[in-house]
């Protein structure tokens, strides 16, 4: 796997003309709820197609492979949003798909996916799939240039590297803070220790965020644009479902929804404060006691 860079002006043009037309520019809206010190505005990833950032990162990934080598299939190694976004992006390019859901630290099996033939697309580590997630941060901008901080929800780091390598280029004294929940703060710990360290993972309603440590490809990007981690509780972020959900009728999964619990706690800070929605794909049967207030914490 080639070195990961944060993403250069060209590359991030690149990739916002590979996902016209495919991926949505998604809206920024502001938050219809008084926030002392803070006007909050949501970036609502998801209203993409399958409900998930993720589209802009699988389309882009595809379209930048050499179109011979996706004759043999494209693998990829997720069970979530990655995947069904490269199932998407393949099957719309007539390439063949398969998706496999290894552990995320387990290397042979890694191995394995690539052994058999196809090509394979890491769901964060893969330069293109970082690019496609920057143009978020792009369209960020460009619609609140008076930004002053972008909370972004963490899980394997490759949408937080790409926005905050646009707000690293176009404006540096933007805030950038990683958003984690209390089943694993990853990245809180690799800031205070200056480098990835292994932290308990409690399993919880939140799919999306959380690993056990931050990726080692991932954290020199992590390092050069996040300013900081904010915890967020499982009750905190079971309550920014429920008010985008009844406020703005807005669905938002734990992890979509964990940047507006960040904002709304105060520990963001305030300012003009983009909260980014990374996707709404929550199960009924989650989404259904957490509206109701009597959701068990852990799954």
């Amino acid at each position: 796997m080639a070195e990961l860079h944060l993403p250069t002006a060209a590359e991030v043009d690149a990739a916002r003309a590979n996902i016209l037309g495919i991926a949505r520019r998604t809206p920024l809206w502001k938050l219809d709820v008084d926030v002392p010190g803070a006007s909050v505005y949501l970036k609502l990833e998801n209203l993409q197609p399958l409900g998930s950032f993720k589209i802009r990162a699988a389309f882009n990934a595809i379209k930048c492979a050499d179109p011979a080598s996706l004759k043999d299939g494209v693998i990829g190694a997720s069970a979530g949003n990655f995947g069904q976004g490269l199932t998407w992006a393949a099957r719309r390019l007539g390439a063949e798909v398969t998706i496999v859901s290894p552990d995320s630290a387990a290397q042979t099996k890694t191995d394995a996916l690539e052994a058999l033939g196809g090509l394979f697309f890491h769901p964060v580590a893969e330069q293109p799939v970082v690019a496609g997630n920057a143009t978020i941060g792009e369209e960020i901008f460009e619609d609140l240039p008076g930004v002053d901080t972008v909370i972004v929800p963490v899980g394997g780091g490759g949408l937080i590297s790409g926005i905050g390598s646009v707000m690293r280029r176009r404006k540096p004294d933007v805030r950038v803070l990683a958003v984690e929940s209390e089943a694993a703060q990853p990245v809180a710990a690799a800031l205070a220790a200056g480098h990835p360290v292994r932290v308990p993972h409690l399993p919880s309603f939140i799919d999306g965020m959380g690993s056990a440590i931050v990726l080692d490809e991932m954290w020199p990007l992590i390092r050069q644009t996040v300013d900081g981690a904010v915890g967020a509780s499982f009750d905190e972020i079971a309550a920014a479902i429920r008010l985008l959900a009844t406020k703005h009728h807005v669905i938002a999964e734990g992890a979509g929804a964990s940047s507006l619990a960040a904002a709304l706690s105060g520990r963001a800070g305030g300012g003009n404060i983009v909260c980014v929605i990374s996707g709404g794909n929550i199960d009924a049967s989650r989404l259904t006691p957490i509206l109701e207030g009597r959701t068990p914490w852990t799954s």
